[in-house]
């Protein structure tokens, strides 16, 4: 008798192993010839090689699907482990990718919770990044371009085509002093950075998020601590870019290593920066816009996806500017 060791340390295991542990029981009763033991973020199997072989080919396939989709029934498990998974098995991250490929589903969140691009803007924010290494989005609040930034982020990360993802902002005052604010330097400039966390909080796993962070696959961090450092294969996304200047963007914009993706969101009408400070944003989109492998989406009001009223607030708005 062998004995096989596998890490379930990626996924979540109260989704693998399901309510109650029943989905540990299907896996069981499955393979009635193997003996199968789960604690913590390990699996050991014993048995001869033959099932353990077929064992783990199929477990490593359930892996990736909770690991993709942050989710599993019963159905999923049947189709996978049960007789007809030799056949299917092959056929159902290809039509999941169907769905990412259409630009509907960026990415799975926790319990199968779905991503989409909901607006045509948003779908182009996809294809650009699909194409291209620099996407520019810009457009007003609410029309998801960080949220869809964020999304593609965690699906380049979830699919293995980077090793890390890093989101930075600029840490400028919105008519607020940032030294009046309580705490530490991290406790002082976390809150610039909030809307990045509530992001991720909705597509990935609160324990593995944790984790994430702590070992630093996912880093936020201000724009200012970008200098000096080369970032490959990663996925990094500078948000409220029109609050960086023009020596911060092109700071920003050169740490990019051979392997990356680079997302710069921003939203020319809401400029915190002193008014003697020209903003970077204003010069990168105007220089940079014929530059093969460079993309620019431009949102605006149609692709609002907060309350009804945003769109009428920002159109109030712009009427008076």
């Amino acid at each position: 008798m062998n004995e096989l060791k596998l890490s379930i340390e990626n996924v979540n295991p109260a989704v693998l192993w399901g309510p109650n542990n029943d989905h540990f029981e299907i896996i069981k009763k499955q393979y009635p010839k193997l003996k199968i033991v789960a604690r913590g973020s390990e699996v050991k199997v014993l048995g001869d090689d033959n099932e353990l072989n077929i064992f783990q080919e199929k477990f490593t396939h359930l892996i990736n699907h909770v690991e993709k989709f942050e989710n599993l029934n019963i159905t999923d498990l049947e189709r996978i482990l049960g007789s007809k998974a030799s056949s299917n098995a092959a056929n159902a991250e290809p039509a999941a990718a169907d769905k990412f490929a259409s630009g509907e589903v960026i990415v799975f969140g926790p319990n199968g919770v779905m991503v989409k691009a909901r607006t045509t803007n948003q779908r182009r924010m996809v294809d650009s990044i699909n194409k291209s290494d620099i996407l520019f989005a810009i457009g007003p609040a609410g029309t998801g371009k960080t949220y869809t930034a964020v999304a593609l982020a965690v699906r380049a990360l979830k699919n293995k085509e980077i090793k890390r993802i890093i989101l930075t902002r600029p840490a400028v005052e919105a008519g607020e002093n940032l030294g009046f604010l309580p705490g530490d330097l991290k406790e002082k400039i976390d809150p610039y950075l909030r809307p990045l966390y509530d992001a991720l909080d909705d597509m990935i796993p609160a324990e593995k998020l944790k984790v994430y962070l702590e070992n630093r696959t996912i880093e936020i961090a201000p724009l200012a601590f970008m200098r000096g450092r080369t970032l490959d294969n990663c996925f990094v996304i500078l948000d409220e870019a029109q609050n960086a200047t023009d020596m911060q963007l092109k700071m920003f914009l050169t740490r990019m290593g051979p392997s990356a993706k680079f997302i710069v969101t921003g939203d020319v009408t809401q400029i915190d920066l002193p008014k003697k400070q020209q903003s970077g944003l204003h010069t990168a989109l105007r220089i940079l816009t014929d530059i093969k492998g460079i993309e620019i989406v431009y949102l605006s009001g149609e692709d609002v996806v907060r309350h009804k009223l945003v769109r009428k607030i920002l159109e109030a708005y712009g009427d008076i500017q």
